[in-house]
């Protein structure tokens, strides 16, 4: 018994079982349904004699009686699963317009309303086709008791109100003073939970009990945890290059999601220290890292500059680490078309030769330029090895969709101020193309990397000098860091086994386990 893992068991159990609950709910049960809830139903009986009581029997159209007994019905049809519900998805014929009646047992409609939207889109779904007077669904059969609703269409978590005003039915049914009997609500979803019926719902008061069950199950799963953490002697210690202190990681915001893990994990190996993460380019961490030494002797020791490429000319008292090969990719637009570019009709696009993608096999879409700022690594990293050198040219559009006050005519470009911003701004562009590094933008699904003559963004493509776009990622100190101190400490961590698993799990390369270990060389 002692030879088995508890606690390695405790921790499957503990993810394994809300998973599982996750699923059931939102998957299983709960992908598409379609739920009502009366949230109001009252007799607006005349329990304290008032002069004011009889405006209550005015609630109904000229010409027809006073209501006898008024009652008001508050009803919401909500969109309670985890998809969205389409006009063809209610369960009934296709040239049908209604899609839900509701009954009033013993009661006769007098009028109703929709009072509530959740949001303003569903407007239209209420409103007749001002084109062909075709009505939209909604109707009220007064003397039958019944309201008929459209067909609404509902994204997750939408819903309307309906607000009912009721009078007692003529005929057999319940007796003055006593309850009606519920509204029946009729309507129902194809391929909905279980039969795809209505189903009436509760308002989120108090914890629901399954909540609380599975609340209480992990509550016994972090005691059983801690119970043996209590009674299991620690045999482990901190690795012996641990430094405590300061330090603060500036530069590259393509390096920066490596930055991130390889901190926290640093910090979670070895306790007592503060990194702080401040990437807002590979230029302005370099100038920060240079200004910040020449003003204080212990910069050394607490601080690091990462840039996508060398530093270049300048900043003498710098000094570089290879770290790793960083991979950099384009990115296009998914309306484009187009999914491959040769080096020369890179060139021609950011010389403002071609300005439509139809020009290049594509759609007829004119072509957007999203690039990074001038003091940008990845930006240089771009210059450098696919515009021969040669500086992107400025920018004529904040948004890349109108043309600047004054800006030249020509294709529109626009510049971002990190990775993330460049993918948000190709994403939701028509026709956009940006450059990112590859990690980052693989990850999205809302922009398409692109191949560099005929050659994907691939680490061995780069390695054998097949695939252009890539650059060495530096780490700069300011002199010579002393061996004690936490900038050195994790410098070295970056290179040991754990941190070059950080590394290649954003999509870089350790220098060390390059085919071709001069790429990594320092310029």
């Amino acid at each position: 018994m002692g030879n088995i893992p508890w606690e390695i068991i405790l921790a499957i159990v503990g993810v394994v079982v809300p998973v599982i609950a996750a699923l059931w709910e939102f998957v299983v049960v709960g992908r598409k349904r379609l739920g009502y809830r009366v949230q109001m139903d009252t007799t607006a009986t005349d329990e304290v004699h008032s002069e004011h009581a009889g405006a209550l029997q005015q609630l109904q159209e000229p010409g027809r009686p006073p209501l006898a007994e008024p009652s008001f019905v508050l009803l919401r049809i909500e969109n309670n699963g985890a998809v969205h519900i389409d006009t063809s998805d209610y369960a009934v014929l296709d040239d049908q317009k209604v899609g839900i009646r509701v009954r009033f047992p013993g009661r006769k409609v007098a009028g109703m309303v929709v009072t509530e939207l959740s949001d303003d889109f569903l407007r239209p779904a209420f409103e007749d086709d001002p084109e062909t007077g075709a009505g939209c669904g909604l109707n009220v059969r007064r003397d039958d008791g019944i309201i008929e609703l459209p067909k609404v269409p509902m994204n997750r978590g939408a819903h309307y109100k309906v607000l009912a005003a009721l009078d007692r039915a003529p005929g057999d049914g319940p007796a003055a003073g006593t309850p009606y009997p519920d509204p029946v609500v009729i309507g129902g979803i194809k391929g909905g939970v279980g039969n795809g019926r209505i189903q009436p719902t509760r308002s989120n008061v108090g914890t629901p009990g399954p909540a609380m069950a599975l609340v209480g199950f992990l509550v016994m799963v972090i005691l059983g945890q801690l119970a043996l953490s209590l009674t299991q002697e620690d045999t482990t210690a901190a690795p012996l290059d641990c430094a405590r202190g300061k330090l603060t990681l500036s530069g590259s915001t393509a390096f920066e999601p490596v930055l991130k893990e390889a901190a926290k994990e640093y910090a979670d190996t070895c306790p007592g220290t503060d990194i702080d993460i401040s990437t807002r380019g590979s230029i302005e961490g370099i100038r920060g890292l240079d200004e910040a030494g020449r003003k204080d002797r212990a910069v050394p020791g607490e601080r690091l500059a990462f840039t996508d490429g060398a530093k270049g000319n300048g900043f003498p008292q710098l000094l570089p680490r290879p770290v790793g090969l960083s991979l950099f990719t384009l990115v296009i637009s998914k309306d484009a078309g187009v999914l491959d570019l040769s080096r020369d009709d890179i060139r021609k696009l950011y010389a403002g030769e071609v300005d439509n993608w139809q020009d290049l096999g594509g759609a007829d879409r004119p072509v957007r330029l999203v690039g990074r700022y001038s003091d940008s690594g990845t930006r240089k990293t771009f210059e450098r090895k696919l515009l021969d050198g040669k500086r992107e040219p400025d920018e004529t559009s904040d948004d890349c969709r109108e043309r600047a006050e004054g800006a030249p005519r020509g294709v529109l470009r626009c510049a971002r101020g990190s990775t993330p911003e460049v993918l948000d701004m190709v994403a939701r562009t028509p026709g956009a193309l940006g450059y990112a590094e590859t990690g980052a933008a693989t990850a999205r699904r809302d922009v398409r990397p692109v191949r560099i003559g005929g050659q994907a963004a691939t680490l061995a493509g780069a390695d054998h000098r097949a695939y252009p776009f890539w650059e060495t990622e530096y780490a700069y100190t300011y002199r010579e860091p002393p061996a004690g101190s936490l900038a050195a400490s994790f410098l070295r961590y970056l290179t040991n086994e754990l941190g070059r698993d950080v590394v290649r799990a954003h999509g870089h390369r350790p220098c060390s386990e390059l085919r071709n270990p001069v790429l990594c060389r320092p310029e």
